[in-house]
């Protein structure tokens, strides 16, 4: 069958496929074209739940830990390890500390363990390069008492050394100079 009267001789099975192909893809194109909505933040099940990200600092001196901390006593040394607070022997330690939005440490952990890294005392040189966990005990203890500002909740490395160089002593040997 062809239409008469418009100056073509196209069949009316073609017409119909191309109408039925061009309908399809504009059906398809509107109904699965557009992104479904996206939920937004405050369109979550529990609005009053905020999921962020604790802030994560490095604390290497005397100015970091006052800028960050209101209260942050030094460590007490026991007699038995008072060698180590600077006077024979020198060494550093990592911990990590979380801290909640009121500046309560509710979490200490000791990311890299005391170790001895300089003898004063030639007495002493075949401690070089131990490790002293009686003084991170020491250290665990002392920064769990510790408080900061109020604000975001916190992960705060902070480096701790003994020995008797001002530069990277933060512990209880700087007291004495």
């Amino acid at each position: 069958m062809t239409f008469k009267g418009t100056g073509s001789a196209m069949p009316f099975r073609t017409i119909l496929l191309v109408a039925f192909f061009s309908l399809t893809a504009v059906f398809l194109r509107t109904s699965y074209g557009a992104e479904p909505p996206r939920p937004t933040k405050a369109a979550s099940a529990n609005p009053a739940r905020t999921e962020k990200r604790p802030i994560h600092i490095t604390v290497r001196s005397q100015s970091e830990i006052k800028q960050t901390f209101t209260y942050s006593p030094h460590p007490a040394i026991p007699d038995e390890l008072q060698g180590y607070a600077g006077t024979q022997v020198g060494g550093t330690g990592t911990y990590r500390m979380i801290v909640d939005p009121e500046g309560a440490v509710s979490q200490v952990t000791i990311v890299k363990g005391f170790t001895v890294t300089a003898v004063y005392d030639e007495r002493f040189s075949d401690i070089k390069g131990n490790a002293v966990p009686a003084l991170d005990q020491v250290m665990v203890q002392a920064l769990q008492r510790w408080r900061a500002k109020p604000g975001p909740m916190r992960v705060v490395d902070i480096y701790w050394s003994f020995g008797t160089q001002r530069s990277v002593n933060y512990g209880k040997g700087n007291a004495s100079k």
